[in-house]
């Protein structure tokens, strides 16, 4: 085995990590609980530095050890939806897939994308639903979601994360001509701002105020309950608008649209890809799925 290969070690680290004791890992990969142990120290002096605090009767992971340890499962994640790709690429898949999407990230960014991940399986059958209501995070009759910002309570769920999506405070020109641009945050209490509802869009945005990630209530000047309706609005020139920068883009480039207070915009927004805990996925979304993942690393829905 290549000690330089970067994938040396991580096997053993990462089920370390998840059975909680070198004594669990080394059952469940047929090794000595000193195999694991001299594998770790390895990986540590290679990394250059502690992947778990030891002691006598408990094993935990230290912080650059949890980094590490998202990191490899990112990566091994990404290795095997290629292999499933690779894979199903040789099978026969059929069979309906619903899939529940926001409006207009899925019309402009989704929609190709699954029409392109499809077209090799004539057999999949799909139902599409957009909406921009987050009272449920996944319906009964739906089989994949797709879902901006926190899960809050998903214990029955499971996530993959797809992407990171860069926040944007903009207007038209000609709003911004008439209203002045915003130098401040607390200067956009004077402005005219576009907004979601209770049970759509988000009613409040994040921003950050010194390096500090803070939630903000705008002026609620016009409320929507649809994304994409919220973009014809700010290019019609109603009002300031926060949103994802991929339903933006393309009104941006196009001159429609003009980024304002970018420093102040907060982090990214998180964009997962959710379906019900079960035993086994079926093949086809299991296929979709990995597919899914597979655009994302290649910043297709960025």
């Amino acid at each position: 085995m290549d000690p330089q290969d970067p994938f040396t070690g991580v096997s053993v680290f990462v089920a370390a990590a998840r059975a909680g004791t070198f004594t669990k890992a080394a059952e469940q990969l047929g090794l000595t609980k000193s195999a694991v142990g001299k594998t770790i120290t390895r990986l540590e002096d290679r990394v250059g530095f502690k992947l778990f605090h030891r002691t006598t009767r408990l094993t935990r992971l230290t912080s650059d050890g949890e980094a590490y340890l998202a990191a490899c499962m990112s990566a091994l994640d990404e290795v095997t939806a290629a292999q499933t790709a690779l894979s199903s690429s040789s099978q026969v898949l059929s069979g309906r897939l619903r899939i529940d999407m926001p409006v207009a990230f899925g019309r402009r960014v989704l929609l190709p994308i699954l029409v392109e991940i499809v077209r090799p399986h004539p057999g999949i059958s799909l139902v599409l639903t957009f909406t921009d209501a987050t009272s449920d995070l996944l319906r009964e009759d739906v089989d994949l979601a797709i879902r901006f910002g926190p899960l809050g309570n998903s214990s029955h769920l499971v996530a993959r994360h797809l992407s990171t999506q860069q926040r944007i405070i903009c207007a038209s020109p000609g709003y911004l001509r008439e209203r002045g641009v915003p130098a401040t945050i607390s200067a956009i209490d004077h402005h005219r701002c576009i907004v979601g509802t209770a049970n759509g869009p988000p009613q409040t945005w994040v921003i950050s105020d010194g390096g500090v990630e803070k939630s903000y209530a705008p002026p609620a000047t016009h409320q929507f309950s649809d994304g994409e309706a919220m973009v014809d609005a700010a290019v019609a020139g109603i009002g300031l608008v926060q949103l994802p920068a991929s339903l933006l883009r393309e009104k941006i480039k196009a001159g429609l649209l003009e980024v304002v207070l970018d420093a102040c915009s907060g982090p990214g927004v998180e964009v997962h890809a959710v379906w019900p805990h079960r035993e086994r996925l079926s093949p086809r979304l299991r296929y979709v799925v990995d597919q899914l993942v597979l655009y994302a690393a290649q910043g297709k829905l960025d």
